[in-house]
């Protein structure tokens, strides 16, 4: 089976987290840049990338690099890759995306205007034709250009692998699913420890955290560009990775996984995504203001997105909040916090220092991941009897 150069773009900040969930799928990681993973694989590794991996943003497939600082050597590096290989006669194929950093070329639209030529008369030769239809199936291609490096890749996956399906309604300023996946799993938490989102808004936390404890594939319900390339990815290679991934879930688990919010609508949207998502029995949802946050048990983590302040009149809010939240975290028995806010003077308000605080960019917006961990359980007593 032919073996590809595969790269899965992740959120920058978080590769390490992504090259460790690559690497327990079982595949080689070859590179390791800023914002992306590149690692080796066959149809087979596409399939189980797109299906398993909670922090990607998209699995795709090198087509070739070259240096190019003219729009000339654009054009004849572009038409130099062998594009007939996973292209049809029939396919319809567009530069989707064109991303420039410190390199001569930096218009998006003129890169993707120029390498649309240039396929055209590369693949003009290669089928002996001069016009095409482009009826066929999609063959989105996305290009980076770092330092006059061009990267030219085929998009396996076309709607962001952040949408997992489930989130059909939508709470105002939403983390995005595996952003949220990954700040879980920068956490000590596993199925069987206490998680509570006071601000939980979509319901995002609270979802990616069952799925996680079920062992539900974060893409096994949604379907992917690169189901309709048969010539390069078998459709029973896509039908048995789902059925291998479904026989993975253990749906059956008992969990302590909460969420709250102030707005009784807010908390009616978390329920019907969790709903969607095959957890709602996963998860105990209801309105509670984060001045009355508790719990009688030890060892719990509160993992949330509480608000940044967008508006002026919530500035005006935020220390106050911010205060409530570290007052409330501080009477909690041995718990750990950790909270993503785009608010700088979070710990200050808080009053608490933090362990770790790690810069990350939800988007456009510079946001800080503060984590403050508590002390760890004692370990059971038959795991201590086994030598465990």
């Amino acid at each position: 089976m032919r073996r590809y150069e595969l790269i899965a773009p992740c959120h920058f900040g978080l590769e390490a987290v992504l090259k460790r969930e690559i690497t327990d799928l079982g595949y080689d990681v070859v590179r390791v840049e800023d914002g992306r993973i590149t690692f080796a694989g066959d149809a087979e590794a596409v399939c189980r990338a797109n299906i398993h991996l909670r922090t990607a943003e998209r699995i795709l497939i090198r087509v070739g690099s070259f240096q190019a600082r003219t729009w000339e050597e654009l054009f004849q590096g572009t038409k130099a890759l062998a594009w007939e290989e996973f292209i049809p006669a029939d396919g319809k194929f567009w530069v989707t995306k064109a991303a420039s950093v410190r390199s001569k070329l930096f218009s998006p639209s003129d890169i993707q205007s120029v390498m649309k030529k240039a396929m055209v008369e590369r693949l003009k030769e290669a089928y002996h034709r001069e016009w095409f239809p482009e009826e066929g199936a999609p063959f989105p291609i996305r290009v980076f250009l770092l330092k006059d490096e061009v990267t030219a890749a085929l998009d396996t996956t076309g709607v962001s692998l952040h949408k997992r399906g489930y989130r059909k309604l939508v709470a105002k300023a939403p983390i995005a699913e595996n952003l949220a996946a990954a700040l879980i799993m920068l956490t000590p938490w596993r199925g069987d420890r206490i998680l509570v989102d006071p601000f939980c808004g979509s319901g995002t936390f609270p979802i990616e955290a069952a799925m996680m404890a079920a062992g539900i594939a974060p893409g096994v319900n949604r379907n992917f560009t690169g189901e309709e390339w048969n010539h390069l990815i078998a459709q029973r290679e896509w039908e048995d990775v789902r059925q291998e991934a479904r026989e993975l879930e253990n749906r059956g688990i008992e969990t302590d996984i909460q969420g709250y919010d102030l707005d009784e609508n807010v908390v009616s949207v978390a329920r019907q995504n969790a709903s969607l998502a095959g957890v709602e029995h996963l998860i105990h949802f209801q309105r509670r203001d984060v001045r009355n946050l508790s719990h009688s048990k030890k060892y719990g983590f509160v993992i949330t997105n509480p608000p940044y302040g967008e508006r002026m009149e919530e500035k005006e809010n935020l220390p106050e909040l911010y205060r409530t939240i570290g007052e409330r975290f501080a009477a909690l028995d041995s718990w750990s916090l950790y909270l993503i806010t785009a608010y700088e003077q979070a710990e200050r308000a808080l009053g608490l220092k933090a362990a770790k605080n790690r810069k990350l960019y939800n988007g456009m917006m510079k946001t800080y991941f503060y984590q403050f961990p508590g002390p760890r359980p004692p370990r059971r007593q038959n795991e201590r009897e086994n030598g465990a």
